[in-house]
């Protein structure tokens, strides 16, 4: 019997055996606690002896799919462009967990190629991971973790860290695992420190990414200080939906939790409005000033609009909202396409305007919302397209985006009384179509205004 045969048979027997283990939960209720955890631990060993399997195949493959080789490699005569492909599409596995099996794979195939020797510090990995000790994402983590020998730190010292880091794995998930090699390095390489630090820097990114539907995502690799920064804001915005600590502010804690928006929902808002007042605070970064504007393109007499550079329109409603909000311009064109208009002057409320519109209404001032001012866009109670109204104290008012949304899009109206608003309903609500008072959300308003009505 060849060697191929061999191999073949013993991978077909040991898919047989595996195959014929039940696999009916039925069978594994019956167990006690004590069989279950055990039968878990073997679990686990047969699935690093699996992958143990893997990773020699896929060191393999990658040997003989070299980029020195070109179209002659394996992985391109099968028709993939790279080790990787191949055995992801073949395994039916991510491009993650391709990238780990061939990175390790290698390094497998080098501590048996006498052509190629591992690098010593690596041979107590291999080793753990053909004897189906240790994970393939473990032996990844301890890899990159420990890093290779420079300055003061030998191949020898490294392996003795290896080592020790494989004795340690059976406790440590990957994560914690790096995390664990990189605490090592550190000890080992303290003159290092510095310069690891300056390449996780180096390695911050920002990346925007455009759907087809006009939906965009932001990839953003941080550096550690930029982490620490984004993570804490990211827990204080949605610590309270995830069950976290509530004692800084009990009360805003609660309208965290209650909020009806998503927990993904509620930081992507937290977060853009952070960019809006950021941009208005600081634009020495920016090219241009304030807060950032998209531009908005409208027909004449159209029904809705398009947001320059995005393929999917926009209802009408949304052309006005934005335009009340000023973060649009507005570019009215003719049947031919030509631009007529770029809206009036003095369409945004001035900053000094913001300041009088908080001090008067201490937020939004839907009924109900207790959004401060800060999350606030100034709305104009005549609209500004609709209605030609103009940007002025008395015919503006603070809303939320969401109360903002809710006014443009859903047919409600505010009206103002001398210094009284009032918030009328869609005329969809028929006979329950009832003003509802609109008062300052300010306590120190209300009590002025009060003493004020006294004194007259």
């Amino acid at each position: 019997m060849t060697p191929t045969d061999t191999l073949t048979a013993a991978f077909m027997a040991a898919v047989d055996v595996l195959a014929r283990v039940s696999k009916n939960a039925a069978d594994y209720r019956a167990l006690d606690d004590s069989a279950l955890l055990e039968l878990n631990r073997l679990a686990s060993i047969q699935r690093q002896l699996v992958d143990a399997h893997a990773v020699v195949l896929a060191g393999e493959i990658a040997h003989r799919s070299a980029p020195s080789l070109g179209h002659s490699g394996l992985a391109q005569r099968s028709g993939y462009r790279t080790p990787e492909e191949l055995i992801r599409v073949s395994t039916r596995s991510t491009a993650r967990e391709a990238s780990t099996a061939v990175r390790v794979g290698r390094m497998v195939r080098e501590a048996t190629d006498s052509t190629e020797p591992i690098e010593p510090w690596l041979l107590p990995l291999s080793e753990a991971i053909t004897a189906g000790l240790l994970p393939v994402a473990s032996a990844d983590a301890i890899r990159s973790g420990l890093g290779t020998p420079k300055g003061e730190v030998t191949p020898s010292m490294l392996a003795d860290a290896a080592t020790r880091l494989c004795g340690e794995a059976a406790t440590l998930d990957p994560d914690r695992l790096f995390r664990r090699a990189r605490e090592l390095r550190d000890q080992l390489d303290e003159q290092g420190i510095a310069d690891r630090e300056a390449e996780r820097r180096a390695r911050r990114s920002l990346k925007v990414r455009t759907h087809a539907d006009g939906s965009g995502e932001l990839v953003w690799r941080f550096d550690p200080e930029t982490a620490a920064i984004v993570v804490d804001l990211y827990d204080r915005a949605t610590s309270p939906r995830r069950g976290g600590p509530r004692f800084v502010d009990e009360e805003q804690a609660q309208n965290i939790a209650d909020d009806d928006r998503t927990t993904e929902q509620l930081a992507s808002d937290v977060f853009l409005q952070l960019l809006r007042q950021g941009a208005d605070a600081d634009d020495s970064q920016l090219l241009g000033s304030g807060a950032p504007s998209i531009r908005v393109l409208v027909h004449s007499d159209a029904t809705h609009g398009f947001i320059e550079g995005q393929a999917d329109p926009i209802s009408i409603e949304s052309v006005v909202r934005l335009a009340c909000a000023g973060t649009t311009l507005t570019i009215r064109v003719d049947s031919s396409g030509q631009p007529l208009e770029l809206g009036r002057k003095q369409r945004l409320h001035s900053p000094a305007q913001r300041v009088a519109l908080a001090a008067r209404d201490g937020g939004c001032r839907f009924p109900g919302c207790d959004r401060p001012p800060s999350w606030t866009e100034a709305h104009h109670i005549r609209h500004w397209d609709r209605d030609h109204g103009s940007t002025s104290v008395k015919d503006g008012m603070l809303l939320c985006r969401h109360h903002h949304l809710l006014v443009h899009n859903n047919g409600w109206e505010i009206e103002r009384t001398g210094g009284e608003y009032w918030l009328l309903p869609p005329a969809s609500a028929g006979d329950a179509r009832e003003r509802i008072p609109m008062p300052t959300k300010s306590r120190a308003m209300r009590e002025l205004t009060e003493r004020g009505q006294r004194g007259a």
